[in-house]
């Protein structure tokens, strides 16, 4: 299986791209300006404390002193008995630290408004598919709680417990679900290496606070993707690609010679035709090869999935012409819930089967061709309404809430009243208003398209209105107003 990651860098945004066997996958997008300081370490040093509040005020080379509460200095104990725990239980911040000391501190809050950051001391480093735990107290392996298999949690626990030292432990994310041994011994490398250097930082003079930042897109996309069979990565920013050689020559040498500084005329994500991709995936209808179309819905509790066999019409029968269409939907599906990144629940209204065989077989085909998500999914029978419910866990916002907003004519609903609904609308206001107020005639302000109906189609209504509150209704168009949007004026 052929696989690309195509980079394209501009100042304000990263965006990459995934690319199997020459179709984009996957669409990833950083923006700088939405980037918080969550997850980054620092070297702080302690220059306040306030017994009252069992807290310290922390000087990590930012403009507000960030915040660090007794309760976020205590060492890991998630993972450990009650009885273990009550060793940790100090009361007073004074035994826990003293003004002017450095130490190693990690940001679990962005700064807000007037308050700093918020620290903790509890550090912890992910990976793909484990997070790092430092300090002998966390020398132990625990495992994710939504991993549901009890002899899948023993087995990954029993490849990492190899890799325990006093150095710290591990925390098996819901993601290592499935991994390989060698996927994982890569995590292992790769959070060895990192946690060697942050502490080789950590004990240089301070020359700048920053020992480790959470990466960036193009960095993150490197770690995440390290077991993945990628011949190439494209990269149209010389800066970014000098980044990457030195990310990758420290922390995963065997990608280094995969890089590839893209030099090209054309514009990186031409080459595969992305941008239209990138368009396509935020339209509700997505078109079948043959002729059928699925129709996407996402809302805030699930997204919802229709399909319809369209201009197809078959060469057999009905039967075989639906079930063809819905073995196309399957493999569209599972690649659309990568592309736009849905999560959460999800409905497929397949078109309806009779034979129970065939049923079977989508199901199948839909599980095959979900096999290549990286997001864990799972997939129910089909319900006594003929529907798929299946859920796919969030990794994160989804490429149509990253690239759009909510449509201010509409605020949200996908739709707007028509002409005819906001013309009667304003005849029953103007009846309102002069019940209520005199005046000696009424001015309606209104888009051009409801204008133009007042004074046309509906001109038969709006005569009525007049002789009814025996006032002349004058209308004028205000072009910078929405369909929806008017204004009745009294005069």
């Amino acid at each position: 299986m052929s696989v690309e990651l195509l980079m394209n860098v501009t100042p304000s945004e990263t965006r990459v791209a995934y690319i199997e066997e020459g179709i984009l996958q996957e669409i990833h997008v950083d923006r700088e300006s939405k980037r918080g300081i969550v997850g980054n370490i620092y070297k702080g040093k302690i220059i306040r404390i306030l017994p009252g509040m069992q807290a310290a005020f922390v000087d990590i080379g930012l403009e507000k002193a960030a915040f660090l509460h007794a309760s976020d200095i205590m060492p890991h104990t998630e993972c450990v008995s009650d009885s273990e725990q009550e060793q940790f239980q100090v009361k007073d911040i004074s035994e826990l630290v003293r003004q002017g000391q450095d130490l190693m501190v990690q940001v679990v809050k962005d700064p807000m408004g007037t308050k700093g950051a918020r620290l903790t001391t509890d550090i912890t480093l992910p990976s793909r598919y484990l997070v790092f735990m430092p300090g002998p107290s966390s020398a132990h392996v625990a495992t994710s709680q939504r991993i549901e298999s009890e002899e899948e949690r023993e087995r990954l626990k029993s490849i990492v417990e190899k890799y325990i030292t006093d150095a710290g432990g591990f925390i098996v994310r819901t993601a290592a679900e499935g991994a390989h041994q060698h996927e994982l011994e890569q995590d292992v490398a790769f959070l060895s290496r990192l946690w060697g250097k942050i502490q080789e930082r950590m004990s240089r003079p301070v020359s700048k606070n920053l020992l480790y930042g959470e990466l960036e897109l193009s960095q993150r996309i490197l770690r995440d993707f390290v077991g993945d069979p990628i011949e190439r990565i494209l990269v149209d920013s010389k800066l970014t690609f000098d980044l990457l050689t030195e990310f990758t020559h420290e922390f995963m040498p065997e990608v280094t010679n995969k890089l590839v500084h893209y030099k090209g005329n054309i514009p990186i994500f031409d080459l595969y035709d992305i941008e239209n991709e990138i368009q396509r995936a935020l339209d509700r209808k997505v078109k079948l090869k043959s002729g059928g179309y699925l129709i996407i819905d996402q809302t805030e509790a699930m997204t919802t999935i229709d399909i319809n066999t369209g201009a197809f019409v078959g060469h057999r029968n009905l039967e075989e012409t639906i079930f063809n269409t819905n073995i196309e939907a399957t493999i569209a599906i599972a690649r659309q819930l990568r592309l736009r990144n849905l999560g959460g629940i999800v409905i497929i209204d397949f078109i309806d089967m009779q034979e129970e065989i065939h049923r079977e077989r989508v199901l199948q085909s839909l599980q095959e061709s979900l096999n290549k998500d990286r997001a864990k999914t799972t997939i129910n029978n089909f319900s006594s309404l003929g529907l798929v419910e299946m859920t796919r866990k969030r990794t994160r916002e989804s490429i149509e809430h990253i690239l759009c907003e909510e449509c201010p004519s509409c605020r949200g609903r996908g739709m707007v009243k028509s002409v005819e609904t906001v013309c009667n609308e304003i005849l029953r206001e103007i009846v309102r208003v002069h019940k209520a107020h005199r005046s000696e005639y009424f001015l309606v302000y209104a888009s051009t398209a409801v204008a133009n109906a007042l004074t046309a189609d509906e001109s038969h209504a709006l005569a009525e209105v007049e002789l009814f509150v025996g006032k002349r209704v004058e209308v004028k168009v205000e072009p910078l107003y929405i369909q929806e949007q008017y204004d009745v004026v009294l005069m």
